[in-house]
């Protein structure tokens, strides 16, 4: 690779981790996981990786292992958190309008996958900022913040309630103790309108 910056090349680098052919390894890696989680064995031969008769013991306090949460946004990767998610992720998000082509992406894709796929439920990663505290980066994506007051946000994720979305994980900026107030206040109004 030359001076192209490739979005988590520098982490595969410096773990020592393999960059080629990222998403055939994270399906066959999802073929060990996903039965070792719900079953609590596999015996998987694949092209980048194998497991051999492998069982966990001893098995968790779940039946069927922890939810299995797959980020994605691209469709062969959609297509993969309808088959072994237990939950789909989007990317970063403030509106549920900016969300709602994803959405219909996903969708597509579990219909893809056919009835199993119904289950899979839908999460959604919400950035949430306020230029009056600083600066707000760009290297969260072409969508605008979240922002507001608490009651503007407390609506926003009324509205990804609304839509079907089942958790919402919040990143804020600035990171700075002001920016997690207005945060917490904005779902405690969410909360008490509840």
């Amino acid at each position: 690779m030359s001076n192209v910056w490739v979005i988590g090349a520098p982490e595969y680098r410096a773990f020592g981790l393999p960059f080629d052919r990222r998403v055939d390894r994270f399906e066959e890696a999802l073929q060990i996981i996903t039965p070792l989680l719900r079953e609590g064995r596999v015996d998987f031969a694949g092209t980048h990786y194998t497991a051999r008769d492998c069982e966990i013991r001893p098995r968790g306090p779940r039946p069927s292992g922890p939810p299995i949460l797959i980020g994605a946004e691209r469709p062969r990767m959609m297509r993969l958190a309808a088959r072994y998610g237990d939950l789909w992720n989007s990317g970063y998000f403030a509106t549920v309008d900016t969300f709602a082509a994803s959405r219909a992406a996903f969708d597509a894709a579990r219909a893809d996958i056919g009835p199993a796929a119904a289950n899979v439920g839908v999460t959604a990663l919400l950035k949430v900022g306020w230029a009056d505290l600083g600066p707000l980066p760009a290297w969260f994506g072409d969508d605008p913040y979240l922002t507001g007051t608490a009651n503007a946000i407390a609506n926003a994720l009324r509205g990804y309630a609304d839509a079907g979305v089942a958790h919402v994980m919040l990143q804020y900026w600035p990171n700075v103790p002001a920016a997690l107030d207005r945060l917490v206040d904005a779902v405690e109004s969410y909360r008490s309108a509840a």
